[in-house]
């Protein structure tokens, strides 16, 4: 978006409080038309609420909520260019598929061959043609979750909110659906708003993420610069795993900075703002960054021994303890490695280049 566009919604300095809980805390964000943007973060931590914000089911207590540029605040629900996907689905029991996609364009008064049309584009759009006539209890997960999709596709919403969507599917549909959400949200080209406490499905399917923390949103970007450059500690250890070591500024310079780790002793990260000697910070490394083998030049490198070794199908994960009480975690993919893994009690060389450390001041 550039910056004379504007965005599709925006969040101005919303604030909502339950009683004595304050569920969000002075939001601001805006969504850009034709993106799939999710809200990240754990339970009770505001996201839900900001979803049911834009829907018109809360109300904020100051700030406001806007929509292809009007104020909502006097806009009911139904009046609003949203539709929105619940994690139960709510789909009617007594109807048939094709009767709740059709549901909301009855209402709507939509001409009867307009709502078939548009029945049949929603049923061919989630593959769902076969089983026009069955009723919710005769689907499974998967299905009835592609049901409640098309019925919220259906009336071509602005905005489409999805709460969860994916929790009620076990992970082999999960991870299936997931792809096929994302190739639905490209074809049609609406705006998706996704709620989840799950890192992985964020990562995944997003073209941006908004990471929440006790109702403040703390970072906002695509996957990868989340991951790749957290913007801090919550960050890095929310949203992936993460080696959060703690330590002591020994020297600053240009570009890098050198940090006393206890147990572990200097390590280098890169750094463009260093902060001063003597300064306390962290830095975090990703397990996979990290190699059981001797150091190339300019890369970190430490000695210690596994405690633990983890088999995960495509990857092993080791716990190394480095001196008293140090444990890092490591995590290799089994196709990289040579031969048979090191095993519980082995000593063995660790590295990681600088450019693998993240510093983190927060």
């Amino acid at each position: 978006m550039t910056e004379s566009a504007q965005p599709l919604a925006r969040f101005d300095r919303v604030r909502r409080v339950f009683g004595q809980t304050v569920a969000v805390d002075d939001v601001s964000l805006d969504i850009v038309d034709g993106e799939f943007l999710t809200l990240l973060g754990a339970s009770g931590c505001g996201k839900t609420t900001l979803l049911r914000m834009l829907a018109g089911f809360e109300t904020p207590d100051s700030g406001r909520v806007v929509i292809a540029g009007q104020d909502m605040a006097a806009i009911p629900p139904y009046r609003r260019p949203v539709n929105m996907m619940f994690q139960s689905y709510a789909l009617f029991p007594h109807l048939t598929v094709a009767e709740n996609i059709a549901f909301g364009l009855k209402q709507e008064r939509m001409v009867k061959p307009a709502i078939g049309r548009r029945v049949a584009e929603m049923l061919d759009l989630v593959h769902l043609a076969p089983l026009a006539e069955r009723k919710p209890h005769q689907l499974s997960g998967g299905q009835a979750q592609r049901a409640a999709l098309a019925r919220s596709l259906a009336k071509h919403p602005r905005l489409l909110l999805l709460d969860e969507p994916l929790a009620a599917l076990d992970r082999a549909m999960r991870e299936r659906t997931q792809f096929e959400l994302m190739d639905i949200q490209r074809r049609v080209g609406i705006t998706f708003v996704m709620v989840t406490h799950d890192q992985e499905e964020a990562m995944t399917m997003s073209s941006r993420i908004a990471v929440m923390d006790a109702g403040k949103i703390v970072q906002v970007g695509r996957p990868a610069e989340i991951y790749e450059n957290p913007a801090s500690r919550f960050v890095a250890s929310f949203v992936g795993a993460a080696n959060i070591l703690e330590g002591r500024v020994l020297r600053a310079e240009k570009g890098s900075v050198e940090i006393d780790i206890q147990d572990l002793g200097p390590v280098r990260v890169l750094a463009d703002d260093p902060p001063a000697r003597g300064e306390r910070c962290a830095i975090a490394i990703r397990p996979e960054k990290i190699l059981l083998a001797p150091p190339a030049a300019d890369a970190n490198a430490a000695h210690g021994h596994i405690v633990e070794v983890g088999y995960m199908g495509g990857l092993s994960v080791f716990h190394v303890r480095i001196g008293k009480s140090l444990l890092v975690r490591i995590q290799i993919a089994n196709r990289d490695r040579d031969g048979v893994p090191p095993s519980a009690g082995t000593s063995v060389i660790l590295s990681w280049p600088i450019a693998a450390g993240i510093l983190l001041r927060d």
